[in-house]
């Protein structure tokens, strides 16, 4: 991993689009709630089986009810159990600084890693950094690109490690994780709709060794 890597990473996001990529990704077709074929539906069953297997406690629902939620009461729940937002950088040893206080029960990562790693080894690397914010046993969920090199956001184009399965599976692994689930999705002809060049979704559930 070289800094000049990184570097490069960080100054392509100066002109990331949030609103562009949300259109992009999380509006139809991408976003299609009539049939869970759709790749975004297909991300939140992920979560909820992960989360009905009772292993992470809590209660996660992505009926059709919640799914079809307005977004503002979405936001206000939200909004209510989010305590604070917290600057990271997964590519320090310690992600987080002195910010956390303890070790988290569970870890969430939807498109990031990949994103943000200029190639393989850093990959792998930011993958071992995050798993220190985890406390022994603590279940990690995570969603990402499979095959990806690029993404639009506005007028930003960004690099993505492109990863296969094997590729993050090794990963996990080699930080020390035993995985209770792995899925994935092969993007279908229809929603690629030339805003990247991605193969496929992964979802994997693992979970710390104690």
């Amino acid at each position: 991993m070289s800094t000049s890597g990184l570097a490069a990473v960080a100054e392509s996001y100066q002109m990331f689009n949030p609103r562009a990529y949300l259109q992009n990704n999380y509006m139809p077709p991408r976003a299609n709630f009539a049939s869970e074929d759709f790749v975004v539906p297909w991300k939140l069953r992920c979560l909820a089986d992960a989360f009905a297997t009772g292993l992470l406690g809590g209660v996660y629902s992505s009926d059709a009810g919640v799914l079809l939620e307005p977004w503002k009461e979405k936001e206000q729940k939200l909004r209510k159990k989010l305590r604070k937002v917290l600057p990271i950088d997964v590519h320090q040893p310690d992600p987080l600084g002195s910010l956390l206080g303890q070790p988290a029960d569970a870890l969430v990562s939807s498109f990031c890693l990949e994103a943000v790693s200029p190639d393989r080894q850093s990959f792998d690397r930011a993958l071992q950094n995050v798993t220190t914010l985890l406390k022994p046993g603590g279940h990690f969920l995570m969603i990402g690109a499979l095959e990806e090199s690029f993404y639009l956001a506005g007028e930003a184009k960004l690099r993505v490690v492109p990863v296969r399965e094997a590729d993050v599976r090794e990963a996990f692994a080699k930080s020390g994780y035993r995985t209770h689930s792995f899925r994935s999705y092969t993007m279908p002809p229809g929603l690629k709709i030339g805003v990247d060049d991605v193969q496929g979704v992964f979802f994997i559930h693992a979970q710390k060794s104690t």
